[in-house]
């Protein structure tokens, strides 16, 4: 555990960089997130993705690329399209959630 700043917070997060209190998140935080992993600006679809996956986490729902593409917001496709190079593990990130256990 290590603690970092992020839009001018102090946030405690893992080894890899995921937030430990989804509590912390807000949107400045998810913005300055996207940019550190190299991100295109989040448009309205990736805020929705984002809140899809904060509704299911603090449901307790397990995430995993095919629950995200059959969400009715984006197929596997554009999810991919959306976060290139690990999209649920990126998408993750930036909605300050644990890195889902279907991701390596």
């Amino acid at each position: 555990m290590s603690t970092k700043n992020i839009a001018g917070k102090t946030i405690e997060v893992n080894e890899e960089g995921y937030l430990l209190n989804m509590a912390d998140w807000t949107k400045e935080i998810a913005l300055e997130l996207a940019k550190e992993i190299n991100l295109p600006p989040l448009t309205d679809k990736h805020w929705q993705v984002i809140d899809y996956l904060r509704k299911n986490q603090a449901e307790g729902v397990a995430l995993s690329l095919r629950k995200v593409g059959n969400s009715g917001i984006v197929d596997v496709k554009e999810l991919y399209a959306l976060f290139p190079g690990g999209p649920l593990k990126k998408s993750a990130l930036v909605a300050g959630i644990p890195k889902p256990a279907s991701c390596v």
